[in-house]
């Protein structure tokens, strides 16, 4: 460079160039014109040579008026998270990376600057973002380092909505239950989305402050048709952040596995293990076997078997199979489409039992007594030929004397020995007495094109049960076994109720005169005593409801509690590795503690297991609420037609809001808000799960049997509105003016003038 003193002519491209790729701060025309000591004249022909370079794509200019070499990220900028690397370092990217190609590798400082001064971000997470200074670590512009500036408010990853086109763009109304608001959408950010489509878009800019209008959005995916039946779970799917595509590495890899020869497997091609599954199943995990135990030493005893897809042997830990697998927790299921735990080559290819197929398979040999006692069992690897695949109904059928093409000829060598052993296992269930709450099911019947045909109540049969039972002594077996060798694995557990919910079942039972013993050990034995008290009276489904609801939610751990519902001192799952990632982990355990393998549970995995546990029952979680979101929208949108009609419901709910109601036989839940119950004041009882009217005592109790009409059927939220049939201007016993003095209104009372959940000012009361 010239000295200070002395004009010079203005640089190189190649010096301009190197100037900023070593220059802190930010770099204008004035900061080269000052570092070259360029002058007078001469700065017309900087200022020309910086134009060509940009037009050149040699150079950029920021927002600003910075400029920086077009390969290099602006100095500062907006940045949002991105993810952890490997090592668990937290990742950022541009806000809005639009590029095809990926952004460069940003990894973010979470070191405080100063004396202890400024934002600490270790805590970013998915949709954080904030200003931040990027500092080039390598010359080639492909690594920096972030230093945050200002951390700026969070913005949704995705927004889920309806396009509405309009002139210079268009307005994207979000239809997420957490998020109802209008976003604006510019001309050249619409995605080619057209009017009525279901989108994904994401927010650009900063938030607006309140009044000031909707904020911009930017199209990053088109759905389809938003009426279309198959958008709702698509819309469950996104809003609940379901992980729903797999990447290419994961792809790769799942269609690079091959199946293991016999070699070291017991080979039990030859056993006829079949598999008994609903009639839409997408995967087959499990077959089942059983027969006369031949020990002179065990009369009228069983031999079962159980056989389970190996899935350990096609995903190792660590594997991008692995982490995938780790990520998603589970499988989804909604009634048009499965979200996979693994790629379909995995999950309806070599993990699913099908029949006439070899396949590799965890097994589990049970030995029972003829009351059902497990006298010993084993496990091993081996290689088994599913000899069919039964429907429930098939078997169910069968079993009943209407002897199928497809179940006949495995009626005696099969069939009925399972049932034998069934019989049995019953036995001991009879003496461990789990809970035996009687809820029932619904089952969405959808037409080739998705829409609803059909809401029925989903059938129990003894071939359900069947299935059941062997699955629950499979588990518990490999619970034991992991025990006995001092493996660490997670349990699944399911704690016994809370005292505090003891007391509130204590307190409502004793309003119809029934008691739950105080005091006592409590075990699911006494749970099922109140609900064979009430088995077919009036009050039957209230009370099951009402014990449902004191029960605490199963999760996995790696300390054991029991399970409490199953009424078992030790219980983990085993039997569905290709939708439930704590059964891969069990499995793997197995492999470990048994010695099968090489591929089974690592040190890592055993340190990590607390993490694991509540990772995967979180994404259990989330796949219920997505599922159950699921067939709200479906039972709204099959509802739509008949807004305006009466229907038979039941109260399934309480609360200061209002009432909710099951529609029968539909199942679809609607509210009733409280200002529309009657010309009364409606006060909460939560003992006795009811609503009660303050000056003429009209009762709303869970599980009520009510007329309703149906008001509005929203398919994009699932939510029903709903209000009591016939006239409501005052309670149907009461004729002309009450006769006797309301009384005093209590603090739980609300006016049906009043907005609902309101609760009424202590002038009104």
């Amino acid at each position: 460079m010239s000295s200070k003193t002395d004009p010079a002519p203005p640089p190189s491209r190649d010096e301009i160039l190197a100037f900023l790729k070593t220059a802190d701060g930010k770099i204008t025309k004035r900061e080269i014109a000052r570092a070259f000591n360029v002058r007078g004249p001469d700065k017309v022909l900087l200022k020309k040579m910086l134009r060509e370079m940009a037009e050149d794509g040699l150079i950029a200019k920021d927002a600003a008026r910075a400029l920086r070499p077009a390969d290099r990220l602006p100095g500062v900028q907006v940045v949002e998270f991105a993810g952890l690397d490997d090592h668990g370092d937290v990742l950022v990217r541009p806000a809005g990376w639009k590029d095809e190609a990926a952004p460069p590798r940003i990894y973010l400082d979470e070191r405080r600057r100063g004396r202890g001064k400024g934002p600490r971000v270790s805590a970013m997470g998915p949709g954080d973002r904030a200003l931040a200074r990027l500092i080039p670590i390598d010359d080639g512009g492909t690594r920096y380092r972030a230093h945050v500036l200002k951390r700026l408010e969070s913005l949704p990853d995705d927004i889920l909505g309806i396009f509405h086109g309009g002139s210079g763009g268009g307005r994207l109304h979000a239809i997420d239950k957490k998020n109802r608001d209008d976003y604006l959408i510019a001309e050249g950010d619409t995605g080619g989305a057209v009017e009525g489509e279901l989108v994904l878009a994401q927010p650009v800019g900063r938030g607006r402050r309140r009044g000031s209008g909707p904020r911009m959005a930017r199209v990053s995916e088109r759905l389809g048709d938003v009426t279309a039946a198959r958008s709702i779970s698509l819309i469950a799917i996104h809003a609940h952040d379901i992980p729903h595509v797999f990447p290419d590495d994961v792809l790769n890899q799942a269609k690079a596995v091959t199946p293991p020869p016999v070699g070291a497997r017991t080979d039990l091609r030859a056993i006829p293990l079949i598999t008994i599954d609903p009639a839409d199943a997408r995967d087959h995990d499990d077959a089942i076997f059983a027969e006369a135990d031949n020990d002179p030493g065990n009369p009228g005893g069983w031999h079962i078997i159980v056989a389970i897809a190996d899935v350990a042997h096609y995903v190792s830990p660590g594997s991008a199979l692995d982490c995938e697998a780790r990520k998603r927790g589970n499988s989804c299921y909604f009634p048009d489409r499965v979200v996979p735990m693994l790629p379909e080559e995995l999950s309806a290819g070599l993990c699913s039992l099908k029949p006439g197929e070899d396949r590799a398979a965890m097994v589990v040999h049970i030995w029972l007594d003829a009351q059902g006692h497990k006298r010993r069992h084993r496990f091993e690897r081996a290689m088994i030929n599913s000899h069919a695949n039964l429907t429930y109904t098939q078997a169910q059928r069968a079993l009943d004397g209407m002897v199928g093409e497809a179940a006949g000829p495995l009626l005696d060598s099969v069939l009925k020995p399972l049932a034998g052993a069934f019989g049995a296992l019953m036995t001991a269930r009879e003496r461990r007495q789990p809970l035996d709450l009687d809820m029932p099911e619904r089952r969405i019947e959808l037409d080739d094109a998705g829409r609803v045909t059909a809401i029925a109540l989903r059938e129990r049969l003894t071939t359900h049960r069947i299935v059941e039972e062997f699955m629950i002594l499979a588990n518990v077996c490999a619970a034991e076994t992991l025990e006995k060798h001092r493996m660490p694995h997670l349990y699944r557990i399911h704690e016994e109720p809370p005292m505090d919910k003891l007391e509130t079942l204590r307190d409502f039972l004793s309003t119809l005169g029934l008691t739950l013993t105080r005091g006592a050990v409590m075990q699911p034995r006494l749970f099922n005593g109140i609900l064979a008290q009430v088995e077919g009276s009036p009050h039957e489904r209230l009370v099951n409801e009402v014990v449902l609801r004191s029960q605490t939610q199963a999760y996995y751990g790696a300390d054991n509690r029991g399970h409490f519902g199953l009424a078992l001192p030790r219980y983990s799952h085993f039997t569905s590795p290709i939708r439930r990632y704590a059964d891969l982990i069990v499995h793997r355990g197995l492999i470990r503690a048994l010695k099968l393998g090489k591929d089974g549970l690592i040190d890592d995995e055993m340190e990590n297991l607390d993490d694991t546990g509540e990772h995967i029952s979180a994404t259990e979680r989330r796949a219920m609420a997505a599922e159950r979101d699921s067939t709200d929208r479906y039972l709204a949108a099959y509802l739509t037609d008949r807004v305006g009609q009466t229907f038979k419901g039941r109260i399934s709910g309480v609360s200061r809001h209002g009432l909710f109601v099951a529609l029968e036989p539909s199942g679809g839940d609607g509210l009733i808000p409280i200002s529309t119950l009657g010309q009364d004041y409606y006060r909460l009882d939560e003992t006795r799960h009811s609503l009660i009217g303050e000056n003429y005592g009209e009762e709303f109790r869970l599980g009520d049997a009510v007329d309703v009409k149906l008001l509005e059927a929203n398919r994009f939220t699932g939510g029903l509105r709903l209000e009591l049939a016939g006239d409501r201007d005052l309670p149907a016993f009461i004729s002309g003016k009450p006769n006797r003095r309301p009384r005093q209104r209590s603090a739980g009372a609300y006016d049906k003038n009043t907005k609902p959940g309101k609760r009424r000012s202590k002038a009104r009361r």
